[in-house]
């Protein structure tokens, strides 16, 4: 199977699992989900893959879909709901590395085959995870400031305040986007990656966050459509 068509299949069971996780479990299932992102992206984000004739790493739609995750929240549960599941996500992160660490420090069996695997894959995981964290943090916290400006102007100049979704998810998550792949790859990969394949890296990631963006605007309205019907 294609790199290409792996990553479509992961933008849909992505986005789908998202939805379906705030379809039967709530914003608490949403907050399940940030945790298991970022922790899972910090790790994928290792490996680089050629696809769309772009050199890239992987992570990019687990990332994406956290920002998928704070504007559902913002939109279905409100501007404190989202705040939270970003404080989630830091958090998790932070204890992940500590926990991550520590298994550094042990003294493997002699019969141990995976010590080798988890030290060169964790050995970089500092590095990644700090810098990940805190452009997570600001750039996040940007999105659900973003996202409420857009919805208080949009609800003042027009009188609706359901108008325009499409406006405040894709204009703060592609503007956050562009804040997030530039801070985080430079913070997390430079002088690991020629200068060269870093610009590669960063352009390639905004590219795949645009289409990413655009892609997740179904699945916020579907998520407002649940809530709809889960008040009623």
């Amino acid at each position: 199977m294609s790199n290409e068509l792996l990553l479509i299949l992961d933008v849909i069971v992505i986005y789908t699992c998202v939805v379906l996780f705030y379809r039967f479990l709530g914003k608490t299932g949403l907050y399940c989900f940030t945790v298991l992102a970022t922790i899972a992206a910090n790790i994928e984000v290792l490996i680089v893959v050629d696809a769309f004739g772009m050199e890239q790493t992987l992570g990019n739609i687990l990332f994406a879909s956290t920002f998928l995750v704070t504007d559902i929240l913002s939109e279905t549960e409100g501007k404190r709901a989202a705040n939270r599941a970003v404080l989630l996500g830091f958090v998790s992160s932070a204890v992940f590395i500590l926990i991550s660490q520590s298994w550094l420090l042990y003294t493997p069996n002699a019969s141990d085959w995976a010590a080798p695997s988890i030290r060169t894959v964790f050995a970089n995981t500092p590095r990644l995870m700090l810098s990940s964290i805190l452009v997570y943090a600001v750039v996040q916290t940007f999105d659900v400031f973003a996202y409420h400006a857009i919805w208080e102007k949009t609800t003042r100049r027009f009188g609706d305040s359901r108008r325009f979704l499409w406006l405040r998810n894709n204009g703060s998550t592609l503007v956050s986007q562009f804040f997030n792949t530039f801070l985080y790859n430079f913070a997390a990969f430079w002088g690991v990656y020629e200068t060269g394949t870093l610009w590669n890296i960063v352009l390639s990631s905004y590219v795949i966050f645009i289409f990413t963006s655009l892609l997740d605007t179904p699945a916020v309205y579907l998520a407002r459509k649940q809530a709809g019907k889960a008040r009623l």
